[in-house]
């Protein structure tokens, strides 16, 4: 997939996500006021902060698409990397709002006198499955295009989702018996800490991006044993490499030729490193390639 069909499916289901999140925001808060259900009416707000994010990923992909330019000489793509920490950051604080008021309410009476009405409860439903299946729609197209944020994105919409299902067993339970809204709080903090995992674990990446790792050892291998394969290569060490974004890899690294050969020569084979890589791995966008004359050395020394 191109950049230009990468950034407009982006784009596309990003879009689709925003348009959902307001629609869905409008109906539960509608039926939780007509149907007389608080919970209803708080998940209605709570899907009106997804947009948030939406908004974020929007505006982001604006910025990490332009070209280098003098300031920027390695592109912009860092900034889906921090598109996507704060998506994960807001995750993060929505589990541990809902968290912090699950544990306080269970020291709190809050039966109703009116149990809520068909609306609420259908709502709740609703909201359970459209956020699963906008859930799931968004992470296929995240992994589809290797992009994080979206990918990220994609499981603020699952957290919508697990939050709702407290609602739904509460409204459901109440409408039976009013002495079964207990089951509000228990589910909601079961739910938190399902939202606070997935928090860590879309910060985790591109955190450690921001701290320049490299590619995963298995793929090291890999790129070492292509650079052996071409002719002339009689050393290689100084391997290092870095992600500037989530599809967007910077490789560096030394051959050492025959001291002997032309400046040309060398030249040569540096190319031939250089696109040998990018042909076996379509996300390496550059590879700096320093030429040294061959010495003997410890074949025993790691390359990187």
């Amino acid at each position: 997939m191109d950049d230009h069909s990468r950034n407009r499916k982006i784009l596309q289901v990003t879009l689709a996500g925003l348009a959902l999140n307001l629609a869905l925001s409008a109906f539960k808060c509608s039926a939780g006021y007509w149907g007389k259900s608080q919970a209803v009416l708080a998940d209605g707000i709570h899907s009106l902060s997804d947009t948030v994010t939406d908004g974020a990923l929007l505006v982001g992909m604006r910025f990490w698409n332009k070209p280098p330019d003098a300031d920027h000489p390695y592109g912009h793509q860092r900034l889906e990397t921090m598109v996507t920490i704060f998506i994960g950051l807001v995750l993060g604080a929505v589990g541990v709002r809902l968290l912090w008021n699950a544990l306080s309410s269970l020291h709190i009476p809050s039966a109703s006198e009116v149990a809520p009405g068909k609306i609420a409860l259908l709502a709740a439903l609703v909201s359970v499955g459209s956020k699963e299946w906008l859930y799931r729609w968004s992470l296929f197209w995240g992994k589809k295009t290797r992009s994080m944020a979206l990918s990220a994105n994609a499981w603020h919409h699952r957290s919508d989702a697990l939050s709702s299902l407290p609602v739904v067993l509460a409204v459901g339970g109440t409408m039976i018996d009013p002495s079964w809204i207990f089951l509000d709080p228990l589910g909601a903090a079961l739910v938190s800490l399902f939202i606070l995992r997935a928090s860590y674990t879309i910060c985790k990446d591109p955190l450690a991006q921001l701290m320049d790792k490299g590619m995963p050892l298995e793929d090291l291998k890999t790129l070492e044993r292509i650079v052996w394969d071409i002719p002339g290569i009689l050393g290689l060490h100084k391997i290092r490499t870095r992600y500037l974004g989530s599809n967007s890899l910077m490789v560096d690294l030394h051959i050492e030729v025959n001291p002997e050969i032309s400046v040309r020569q060398g030249h040569e084979l540096a190319s031939s490193v250089k696109f040998s890589l990018m042909d076996h791995f379509p996300s390496i966008v550059d590879v700096v390639v320093h030429v040294e004359p061959y010495e003997k050395r410890n074949e025993k020394e790691e390359p990187w």
